[in-house]
């Protein structure tokens, strides 16, 4: 009787808890509201004309940030990160040059099998092909499989249990959109909370708050500072690997090569991502251009610098 355990099966149940995670983000979504434009804000819109005028402004941009925030949100979860399509196989570019159909086989017996093309004059031997086992399918170029997902990922960045989702080729402009607008949301409630945490103390003491709203302005604050500060730390990292042209899994990778042959400059490497048009980078949204022209961001192509060998 086999007794053996396959570990990446139990990688699976991680997605339970990616469903607790959406529960966790909608909870500290609802509690900040409660905190900062409910107890924080309202109250001052009867106040002087400054406070009222500041007061409206902050709860403007608050809602602001917050539609944004969760329309990012709402892409990068049901957004497809991007998959291998059925039988893929890799067409080495002199075959569409010279009008040649000649492909992989899709059937090589290993999880890296080595190819070799015949031409008129002599025998040219290609790199190896990835191929994944696991999908019995080719691995396009900075294609992983996923453990949790169960599948192989386009231009996979990570697993990220926060959204139940791979990051990757076709969602990752707005898990970085998701990030900042959360990153910023979370700091502008840290600064609104704070001179209400300041006086919490003086606040208790004094009775001018239900014991209720107290805990709540307490316990916001907190959350709001924990995740601005652990969101900072995200925004730096992933803005170096968007700016590099690189993905989380491939730092190990880059690190070993002496150029990263992906990384095409910062403005092309950005663009790879956010895409051409300056009026959609802070939407979760593409132009039907960007998609048309640049084939990046469907996971499948991806350009590389003209000074890397063959």
């Amino acid at each position: 009787m086999d007794l053996m355990i396959n570990p990446f099966r139990l990688c699976s149940g991680l997605k339970v808890l990616g469903y607790f995670m959406i529960v966790l983000v909608l909870s500290i979504i609802a509690l900040s509201y409660y905190a900062v434009v409910i107890l924080t804000c309202a109250p001052h819109l009867l106040h002087s004309r400054f406070s009222s005028f500041f007061s409206f402004f902050l709860i403007i941009l608050f809602h602001f940030v917050l539609v944004l925030l969760t329309w990012s949100y709402i892409m990068v979860v049901f957004r497809d990160p991007g998959s291998v399509p059925d039988n893929w196989k890799l067409v080495p570019a002199e075959d569409f040059e010279e009008g040649n159909s000649t492909t992989i086989p899709r059937n090589v017996g290993s999880e890296i099998s080595a190819s070799t093309l015949s031409s008129s004059d002599a025998t040219e031997t290609r790199p190896a092909v990835p191929y994944c086992n696991h999908c019995q399918n080719g691995k396009p170029p900075r294609c992983h499989h996923c453990s949790i997902c169960n599948r192989c990922v386009l231009k996979m960045d990570h697993h990220c249990i926060w959204v139940v989702n791979c990051v990757g080729a076709r969602n990752y402009k707005f898990f970085l959109l998701f990030v900042f607008y959360t990153f910023l949301e979370t700091t502008l409630n840290t600064l609104v909370l704070l001179p209400s945490f300041i006086n919490f103390f003086q606040a208790a003491k004094n009775h001018s708050l239900s014991p209720g709203n107290l805990a709540v302005t307490f316990l916001a604050f907190v959350l709001n500072l924990a995740f601005a500060l652990s969101l900072l730390c995200f925004v730096i990292m992933h803005t170096s690997l968007l700016l590099s042209n690189t993905t989380s899994v491939e730092v190990y990778e880059k690190k070993k090569a002496v150029r990263w042959r992906y990384d095409v400059g910062r403005k092309r490497n950005f663009e790879q991502v956010f895409g051409t048009k300056k009026m959609f980078w802070f939407f979760p949204l593409f132009s039907e251009e960007d998609l048309k022209n640049i084939p990046a961001l469907h996971g499948l192509d991806f350009p590389t610098r003209s000074d890397m060998g063959e």
